[in-house]
């Protein structure tokens, strides 16, 4: 039992440390009144296919965890009998889970029911219950679910809802729901408006209100989020994303308690890959409950959600959601409903507002040309490749390269055909190529329930710095200070099932041998995992790595058996052997300090900015070349009486890639920081992240942040304008501005025949009060200007029927659209067509004129 109990707990914490969150079970609460002074409190759980919950009724405490319920004290109540349990779905019998202990267990819902006798109902009756639950396979572990119930006593019995902290999937809130229907005017259907064409609106909102005490309420905003998106908590540090946020009008009516609570079963916490600090954000849905209390419940309370939302691809800009509540009619709206003013501004239908500046936008002369192309993600075959290389590498270490001759001659030589030897070994390649592959089956069981798994579980900050000391632990293992193995017990049991014969002792003969070779082989691995999860990689690719890997080891044995003459020109084993891990060494202790980083760039320590980075690597590379001219020795290796040409070989190039970082450090007048290493890209930290040169405008172009002002300029000089739609929190941006616009056949457009106008969607500077108006939404509605980057968003999404950054948009100072708008990534080639083509139209037009 005990080590039942232990398994179970290692799965759910596995679970938990790979970013899954098993919630099988909602709890739902309601309460009847049966007289004056009677009332049912009924706990009611809604339970997944397959899952289960026990009684409260077991026989004893030493198999699953009973549901139970406690009740913090108080004189206005007293409970009156047994809590009653209810369920259609109610079995009762010897569960093989628990070594056939007799339990009674409940399947897809049961109700339980306590009667209490009530002598203050205006006091709340609070506790927790306690349940477990399991499938057939797995128990997780114990949970508590908080329950407070606010009575009513009403002449007629009735049935309300008490309030819960969890939030159900469906859309339903897990807070009291009050069925009074709207007063004043004021509906209780709110959701944002949708947009059309390539308007992404991914979330949507509702609400609801409740009575807490005299004058008292909780006002609920639940957030219902679409597949593969999420938004972000109100506690986000500075830098990142926008966080969410309740923002009430001035009102000497109304005082806030506290902060708004965040309630959601799925909280997401680590690493953002899009930020590079750890934020905490929110898939699926999510609540925001704020108390507050008014001095006049008839006087309604205003104000504004604000929130920003992210895919794995891309952020869209944040977005305010204004809300009205009305306590005394016990309603809310939020939405474009909840905007009174009757201030709205008029706008030319045929352009959005973006300022004074006498433009109005023309599509119709548009060229036909800069059509959109999507950048294509980290192909199988790169990871296949690199995977192979690794098998290559770890082929030649001292735990499996002595292991090739002596098993393709066990298998040529111990049966009596050379066909069934060559069939043997072949079998025993390939083997070796399976069990690679079945050890990435884990993760595309993790994958199928959250695509995004490997993402979320790469971008964890302990997980780095995790992966940061088993880096520096593999290292010293390679120097040779000790070795890494598995348990002997593991290699000892795959050895004795090789006497099975057959295929299946094949198998298990590959199996030991991947087992006993750990040792040199897991470093190597843990460095494939390691790339694949710090990309945007996800099972499919991790196996394609494995594969790689096992194919590089696997091969061999088939293709000497094959040909038993290729033998004897296989090197001999000895110290060359150890000279191989102890450069993977110095690969691993490189490839921790990127790990490092990471956690650096979360945590902001500032102890590892792109100079520290590129000095520690320097010495890295200098320190193997050293060591492989014989400098620098380690407890294996034997005196170095002569240089080989290979260490030589590879001494050099060790100095001269040092050399290569060192280039680095120097300073790139074009852009305005340190020079960027392309090598290093995606390893070292951004060129920007800097002691020396922190950056300010991108590679060091004339940009304008203010359309009216680029406009004006842009007129001037009779030039074309590109738009360039970007965010302070937009990490796509930074890679155009970082990898495509320094290029020269981009560069040379945007520096000489552009103005560059940068509107940042996101900047939070406030408008001047007489410009924070309502403006029209093509789609119905209305949206009021409070910040300079409503603005922004405002004319992008109005216009260009967009809402994602980068957007990139050329125009002329006339405001003629000169070809199609591109968005998101694009490659060299493809931006630099764009900008031709816009180039073109305008000096065509310019001809015409």
């Amino acid at each position: 039992m005990r080590k039942f109990w232990t398994l179970s707990l290692l799965l759910a914490f596995a679970a938990t440390a790979f970013g899954q969150i098993y919630d099988p079970v909602k709890w739902s609460f309601s309460s009847k009144q049966l007289s004056d002074t009677e009332f049912s409190l009924v706990y009611t759980a809604t339970i997944q296919d397959g899952w289960y919950i026990y009684s409260q009724y077991l026989d004893n405490d030493d198999g699953p965890t009973r549901t139970t319920f406690t009740y913090e004290k108080g004189s206005h109540f007293s409970l009156s009998g047994k809590n009653v349990e209810s369920s259609s779905h109610r079995m009762e019998m010897n569960d093989p889970l628990f070594d056939n202990m007799h339990v009674v267990k409940f399947a897809e819902k049961v109700s339980f029911t306590q009667k209490v006798k009530v002598t203050d109902v205006s006091k709340p009756i609070t506790g927790y219950l306690t349940f477990g639950t399991c499938d057939n396979m797995r128990c997780l572990p114990p949970a508590d679910v908080d329950f407070s119930f606010q009575l009513k006593s009403n002449s007629k019995p009735a049935e309300t809802k008490a309030t819960t902290p969890a939030a159900d999937k469906g859309g339903k809130t897990n807070s009291a729901e009050t069925a009074a229907p709207a007063t004043n005017g004021i509906p209780q259907v709110p959701v944002i408006d949708g947009g059309g064409g390539n308007i992404l609106n991914p979330v949507g909102w509702t609400s609801t209100i409740e009575k807490t005490g005299e004058n008292q309420y909780v006002v609920n905003f639940k957030a219902a989020i679409e597949k593969g998106w999420s938004i972000y908590s109100q506690f986000v540090e500075d830098g990142g994303p926008i966080p969410t946020s309740l923002t009430f009008d001035t009102d000497e009516n109304l005082q806030l308690n506290g902060k708004a609570a965040e309630i959601s079963s799925h909280k997401i916490e680590g690493l953002d890959p899009f930020f590079d600090m750890k934020v905490t954000k929110f898939k699926e849905e999510v609540t925001f409950s704020q108390k507050f209390t008014v001095k006049d419940p008839a006087k309604p309370v205003k104000g504004y959600l604000t929130f920003m939302t992210c895919n794995d691809e891309r952020c869209l800009p944040p977005v305010d959601v204004p809300f009205l509540i009305d306590p005394a009619g016990m309603a809310v709206v939020v939405g474009a409903g909840a905007e009174t003013s009757a201030e709205v501004a008029e706008a030319d239908s045929s352009f959005a507002y973006i300022g004074d500046c006498g433009f109005k936008l023309d599509k119709a002369q548009m060229a036909d040309c800069g059509e959109q192309h999507e950048s294509s993600k980290k192909g199988y075959w790169k990871i296949f490749i690199l995977g192979f290389l690794g098998g290559l590498a770890a082929l030649l270490t001292p735990c499996v390269f002595p292991m090739v001759p002596l098993t393709v001659s066990f298998f040529t030589k111990s049966d009596q055909s050379k066909k069934k030897g060559f069939q043997n070994a072949a079998l025993y390649g390939f083997f070796i190529l399976l069990v690679y592959v079945l050890f990435s089956l884990p993760f595309h069981v993790l994958d199928s329930v959250s695509p995004d798994i490997l993402n979320e579980f790469s971008t964890n900050v302990t997980i780095n710095l995790l992966f940061f000391a088993i880096f520096l632990v593999f290292a010293i293992s390679f120097f040779g200070y000790f070795e890494i193995t598995l348990p002997e017990s593991w290699s000892n049991k795959a050895a004795s099932a090789e006497g099975v014969g057959g295929i299946l002792g094949i198998f298990f003969m590959a199996l030991t041998l991947v087992l006993v070779s750990f040792s040199c082989t897991g470093p190597i691995l843990g460095s494939l995992l390691g790339t694949v999860l710090d990309s945007d990689a996800g099972a499919m690719q991790l196996t394609a790595g494995m594969a790689g890997f096992g194919v590089a080891l696997g091969l061999p044995f088939g293709l000497f058996a094959a040909f038993p003459n290729w033998l004897k020109a296989l090197p001999k084993s000895g110290g060359w052997m150890t000279t191989v891990k102890v450069v993977l060494g110095f690969l691993e202790l490189a490839l921790a300090l990127k790990f490092l980083s990471n956690a650096d760039l979360v945590k902001h320590w500032g102890i590892l900015k792109i100079e520290v980075f590129l000095g520690l690597w320097i010495v890295i590379f200098i320190a193997l070349g050293l060591y492989l001219l014989g400098k620098i020795r380690f407890p294996h290796d034997s005196p170095l009486k002569k240089i080989p040409p290979v260490r030589l070989v590879l001494a050099i190039l060790s100095f001269v890639f040092a050399g290569y970082m060192a280039t680095g450090l120097r300073y790139d007048e074009k852009a305005g920081s340190l020079h960027s290493l392309t090598l290093l890209s995606g390893l070292a930290p951004p060129a920007c992240y800097s002691i020396w040169y922190p950056c300010d405008c991108p590679q060091n172009l004339q940009c304008f942040k203010d359309f009216c002002e680029g406009l004006e300029f842009a007129r001037k000089e009779n030039k074309p304008i590109m738009i360039d739609f970007t965010g302070h929190a937009c990490a796509n941006c930074r890679r155009m501005e970082e990898t495509v616009w320094p290029k020269k056949e981009v560069y040379n457009y945007l520096k000489d025949e552009y103005v560059v106008i940068s509107l940042y969607v996101d900047e939070k500077i406030e408008l001047p009060a007489d410009q924070q108006k309502s403006w029209p939404l093509k789609g119905g509605g209305t949206q009021r200007f409070r910040n300079v980057g409503h603005k922004w968003a405002y004319f992008q999404r109005e216009n260009f029927n967009d809402n994602s950054q980068p957007q990139y948009v050329l125009i002329t100072a006339d405001g003629v659209l000169l070809n199609q708008p591109v968005s998101g990534m694009q490659e060299v080639d493809d931006y630099a067509h764009f900008l031709k083509c816009g180039l073109d139209k305008f000096k065509e037009l310019n001809v015409q004129k």
